[in-house]
């Protein structure tokens, strides 16, 4: 078993990391390179964009889903909840195909997520080492796992909790919803991008650790402040002042401080190990000295001066 293992890692060596080694190209050759790939990534995300189009309305659709109904773990089905009908109005004649144009594009982003992540990768690869290619692809992927599942929790736990409560608490007031489609789409898309980006928390701190930038006592000893930046971010990305969805950001975003505590303790970059100074040769070696030019005899409270070398 361990002589195929060693066979299959001896053949990746030969014929993948091996011949991905920096060949030291110029800057301009870096340069179009670069260009060429930005260019594949463009087009690519343009194609999707063309067919995420034609589906915008039933993408708007599924984004009004959470509006009027709570999604149930246990038998995995949304269900209504007691809110009215609540319409959608336009305030502008284009209001209508501008949401449509920005909900098409922002699903043919995420769908084109994983070919530019590929052409990132084909990028940086050369100039990194072979240890770096191990570590960097498992982190790349886990990144992209990671704000698929952000947006995943946001769109069937965190959002309709927050719609329910914010449309609940209007009705209960007296108020008549009708709400613009604009001002819908931008509120659950903001939600839907920054979970995705707060479930990346782990992952920034794991990589700051491996890379030895800091460790877990460093972030234990900032617990506290971690929990006020985190409600001082979330007062800034909320759509709304409302203190409700500022903490529905703020709260997820220290448990995933804390996460990411426990994983820079697994995976924290590990420090060399300092030479203890050899004090006992030291004071034996100055005893010696001491013992050899005859000054064994001298007191404790004696003062002794510099040897001049000469003889009494």
């Amino acid at each position: 078993m361990s002589d195929g293992l060693n066979s299959l890692n001896q053949w990746l060596q030969d014929t993948i990391f091996k011949p991905l080694e920096d060949k030291k190209m110029p800057v301009m050759e870096h340069l179009v390179e670069l260009q060429v790939r930005l260019t594949r990534a463009v087009i690519i995300t343009a194609l999707v964009f063309v067919g995420t189009f034609f589906y915008a309305d039933t993408l708007v659709q599924w984004l009004r889903i959470p509006l009027q109904n709570m999604f149930v773990p246990g038998s995995l089905a949304w269900m209504p909840t007691d809110l009215p009908t609540v319409p959608f109005v336009f305030l502008a004649p284009a209001e209508a195909l501008w949401q449509n144009v920005k909900v098409a594009g922002l699903f043919a982003l995420v769908a084109a997520t994983p070919y530019i992540l590929l052409e990132v990768w084909q990028f940086i690869v050369p100039g990194l080492h072979t240890q770096e290619r191990r570590f960097v692809a498992p982190f790349v992927l886990l990144s992209a796992l990671a704000f698929y599942a952000g947006v995943g929790f946001s769109f069937f736990f965190v959002l309709p909790f927050a719609l329910n409560f914010l449309v609940s608490y209007g009705v209960n007031a007296g108020f008549i919803p009708q709400i613009s489609i604009a001002q819908y789409v931008g509120f659950s898309l903001w939600f839907l991008m920054v979970f995705g980006v707060i479930f990346e928390v782990p992952l920034a701190i794991t990589l700051m650790a491996k890379l030895g930038w800091v460790d877990a006592p460093f972030l234990k000893r900032y617990r506290k402040w971690a929990l006020l930046g985190s409600f001082i971010i979330a007062a800034i990305l909320t759509p709304t002042p409302d203190p409700f969805n500022q903490c529905l950001m703020a709260l997820p975003m220290y448990v995933f401080y804390e996460v990411g505590i426990v994983s820079a303790g697994f995976f924290s970059k590990k420090k060399p190990a300092t030479e203890e100074p050899v004090v006992t040769d030291v004071v034996a070696a100055t005893a010696g000295n001491g013992k050899a030019a005859g000054l064994s005899n001298v007191g404790a409270g004696d003062y002794v001066g510099v040897p001049t070398g000469r003889r009494p």
